[in-house]
């Protein structure tokens, strides 16, 4: 055996397992002895071979590491003794994965279903019944996939291992692979007579109505996950999970923004000059809104605690109230001489566009500045 084992691969002693078979497979391309028939080259290739198999082999390794014999008492013997072709052929191409017949069972996929909700429902939760379209265990064979009655029976060309091996010719000599049995698909077995309902699956579509807890604080894409109520598996296997993706619908009067609840409400001028006391009806119910006097346009109003829960969380973002000063489009004689004698009371009777002495517009200003005056 080579004396340090990751100096014979080129690799150092926190090597990771996959840097190991690299350095191996590279190496064994460069050295063996159907590539070059050195006999020094062959040496040097039973020695990368002996050093691969310690090091791949996770409690040899350990054992070579702590300076102990990784062989154990039997020793290693011949170089190469006991390193079959499988262990070349599992560096170079990966494994050929668990040997012998796989189970009919598998886990089933996982399924999406989207409901659309209320404002109201995602602020407050819900209780609500849907209805999905899964695979189920078949109820007339219980997921077997067999005619009532008999069974599944050994396949006549893998003799149960549910796989087959070809022998194919290469650089290294007789190459071995493994495949999955083309007759029985890899699990050993032959479904002769098929379940006539299922077909052999173990598994039917069916409807199903299921009940769904929608808590507060859910938005437009929240997933509420059901275990087990998915995709039954390929022969009874066990169910996968069912995802509920929330829909919000768009609300008539409130708009969302997070947590937090928008609207904007229509204020006369004179109410917003006045002050009034409007009602706004709310998720919670009527609430009474108080507009100071002297309210601007786009001023906000807020109600704290009024918006929707947080998921997860104690608490409820605020409802923000956007006021928007409505100015009369039209006024009849009345009206307009008394906003004209408004105007005069309050000194705001010069024309819009005109200014008095001292009172440039803006233009103006900066021609004087470019002037020099």
């Amino acid at each position: 055996m080579p004396a340090d084992l990751y100096s014979t691969l080129g690799v150092g002693r926190d090597a990771s397992p996959d840097e190991i078979k690299k350095a191996y497979r590279r190496l064994a391309r460069e050295l063996h002895p159907d590539v070059n028939p050195d006999p020094q080259t062959q040496d040097r290739f039973k020695e990368i071979t002996a050093a691969y198999e310690v090091l791949s082999d996770p409690a040899k390794r350990e054992r070579y590491d702590l300076g102990g014999d990784p062989f154990g008492a039997g020793g290693f013997g011949a170089a190469g003794a006991g390193f079959g072709f499988g262990d070349i052929m599992d560096a170079f191409f990966g494994g050929q994965g668990q040997r012998g017949p796989r189970s009919r069972r598998r886990r089933g996929q996982d399924a999406l279903i989207r409901i659309e909700v209320e404002l109201s429902e995602a602020t407050f939760g819900s209780n609500r019944e849907i209805q999905v379209d899964t695979a189920v265990v078949c109820p007339t064979c219980t997921g077997e996939g067999t005619a009532p009655g008999t069974t599944p029976t050994e396949c006549d060309i893998c003799h149960g291992r549910g796989e087959v091996q070809h022998v194919q010719r290469s650089f290294l000599g007789q190459v071995m692979t493994s495949r999955a049995c083309p007759q029985c698909g890899g699990f050993g077995t032959v479904i002769r007579f098929p379940c006539a309902e299922c077909s052999g699956e173990g598994r039917v579509r069916t409807r199903r109505t299921l009940a769904v807890r929608i808590p507060p604080g859910v938005d437009t894409g929240t997933r509420i996950q059901l275990t087990g109520e998915g995709e039954i598996g390929p022969g009874g296997g066990p169910a996968g999970d069912l995802y509920v993706e929330i829909v919000e619908k768009a609300h008539a009067l409130f708009s969302r923004r997070g947590d937090d609840l928008h609207c904007t409400v229509p204020v006369p001028m004179t109410a917003a000059a006045l002050g009034t006391v409007l009602e706004l009806e709310t998720l919670d119910g009527i609430e009474q809104i108080d507009i100071r006097p002297g309210t601007q346009a786009g001023q906000v109003v807020p109600l704290r605690g009024k918006g929707v829960a947080h998921l997860r969380a104690s608490g409820r973002g605020d409802l923000l109230i956007h006021v928007d000063v409505v100015t009369p489009t039209k006024l009849d004689a009345e009206q307009e001489e008394l906003l004209r004698k408004l105007a005069v009371i309050r000194g705001e009777d010069t024309p819009v566009g005109q200014f008095t002495p001292g009172q440039q517009g803006l233009f103006s200003r900066l021609r004087d500045a470019f002037n020099g005056r």
